[in-house]
């Protein structure tokens, strides 16, 4: 049978369509590169935004109108609005978060010890997202009560996985070529808390490096107020990524109150200098929404002084969305969509100027690139698009294809939003 995989979201949503993969390939299926030539499509789906609910029921309709024999359906949006992911054309069974992990044993009628073999060696996901990184699921579920999440209704409490699965497949990972690894969760920072004998992620990372060749390791977002005193120190190995995403939510500290959030800007302050200060180089990027209930001009100017202040690598700007089934979506004080836009253009703006100054300082540097992509430049050769360590994107021209690869890159220019260099 081929099976299509598409996902819709976040990096735990591509971890977990990557483990269906080697699943399925573990059951002699192959992995289609499009709906069209598939006789079965799993979509696993998204709600943080009503964008994302959106395009979650896109991906769903485009599956079944392109050809798939039969659509299953699984995620966030479809564990929350079953009867709504069940009426949508081609749909054959809806799985739940909570059964998300034995998808292919109900699909397949295999008992779950069928995939407790040595696993297969990763291969990327055919067709356009074919990917040089492998994305790592080592928690699900989240215990915080932040006000505008729904993520933690559709997702539950937070379980993490064991050190010796992670490991594994992290092998099968390395085995199949890939030479970055992102570990990813919910909530990253409380892996290992729920354990009868609780660990830190720090000792989850710790394992990772003395226990494989692995030659980029990368964490995906991480709170705040999860990271011990000692935890940039991991850092003294090269191979982790000098990245590190902290999202904030807001710069204003009674906006991060109505969130319900566990840290303050100040506290929030402190931490990056912790990080700058022990990771020479690192990349501090962020989330932050705007038009959150109740946000007032004075909070937005208190959030934009904050982030022009703290000289982010960059941050992903979210318009506040409300949530079924949240706090925040029965707070008093909506702001009204234009303003909620409004704000978002003005951040984008701070952050696109804060992560033009981060790059700037990388100008005649040589960095470690990974090729992500490799495309032809008619007989003159190939232009290579990549990501640093640090997470800044270059592209070089080559005499040769260099997909999945490592080379060493001196940066020439700022170019867009990432930065032109040369092979050496």
């Amino acid at each position: 049978m081929k099976i299509f995989l598409d996902t819709i979201g976040c990096r735990l949503n591509q971890a977990e369509i990557e483990s269906l993969a080697r699943q399925f390939r573990a059951a002699g299926h192959e992995i289609a590169a499009s709906a069209a030539e598939a006789d079965l499509a799993v979509v696993n789906t998204c709600t943080v935004t009503g964008a994302a609910a959106s395009d979650s029921r896109a991906a769903v309709r485009r599956a079944n109108r392109n050809g798939a024999g039969q659509v299953v359906v699984t995620g966030c949006w479809a564990t929350l609005e079953p009867e709504a992911a069940a009426a949508l054309p081609g749909v054959r069974k809806i799985i739940p978060n909570q059964q998300k992990d034995n998808l292919a044993t109900y699909l397949l009628n295999l008992p779950r010890e069928f995939f407790d073999l040595e696993p297969l060696a990763r291969a990327p996901l055919p067709g356009l997202r074919a990917r040089t990184r492998a994305f790592i699921k080592v928690q699900d579920g989240c215990d915080n009560a932040c006000t505008f999440c729904i993520t933690t209704v559709a997702r539950g409490d937070s379980r993490s996985r064991p050190v010796d699965e992670i490991a594994a497949d992290v092998q099968s990972a390395l085995e199949g070529g890939t030479q970055e690894i992102v570990l990813t969760g919910v909530h990253l920072g409380a892996w290992g808390l729920d354990f009868s004998s609780p660990q830190r992620l720090s000792d989850l990372v710790s394992a990772l490096l003395a226990r494989t060749p692995v030659p980029r390791l990368r964490l995906s977002s991480l709170e705040p107020w999860d990271l011990e005193a000692d935890f940039f120190s991991l850092w003294r190995d090269p191979r982790l990524c000098r990245h590190l995403h902290l999202p904030l939510q807001s710069g204003s500290a009674s906006v991060l109150k109505r969130m319900s959030r566990k840290t303050t800007p100040e506290s929030f302050a402190a931490l990056v200098d912790s990080a700058r200060a022990s990771i020479p180089d690192v990349a501090i990027t962020t989330d932050i929404i705007v038009g959150f209930p109740g946000e007032t001009d004075e909070e937005f100017a208190e959030t934009l002084e904050f982030v022009r202040a703290m000289e982010f690598a960059g941050g992903h700007v979210f318009t506040y969305s409300a949530r079924p089934g949240t706090p925040a979506a029965r707070m008093k004080g909506q702001v009204r969509f234009e303003v909620r836009k409004e704000r978002n253009a003005v951040l984008r703006e701070a952050f696109g100027a804060a992560s033009e100054l981060y790059r700037r300082k990388f100008v005649g540097r040589m960095m470690s690139v990974l090729w992500e992509s490799t495309d032809r430049l008619g007989d003159s050769g190939w232009q290579l698009g990549g990501l640093t360590g640090n997470a800044i994107r270059v592209t070089a021209a080559a005499p040769e294809p260099r997909w999945n690869m490592m080379d060493d890159v001196l940066l020439e220019a700022l170019e867009g939003e990432g930065m032109r260099g040369e092979v050496k």
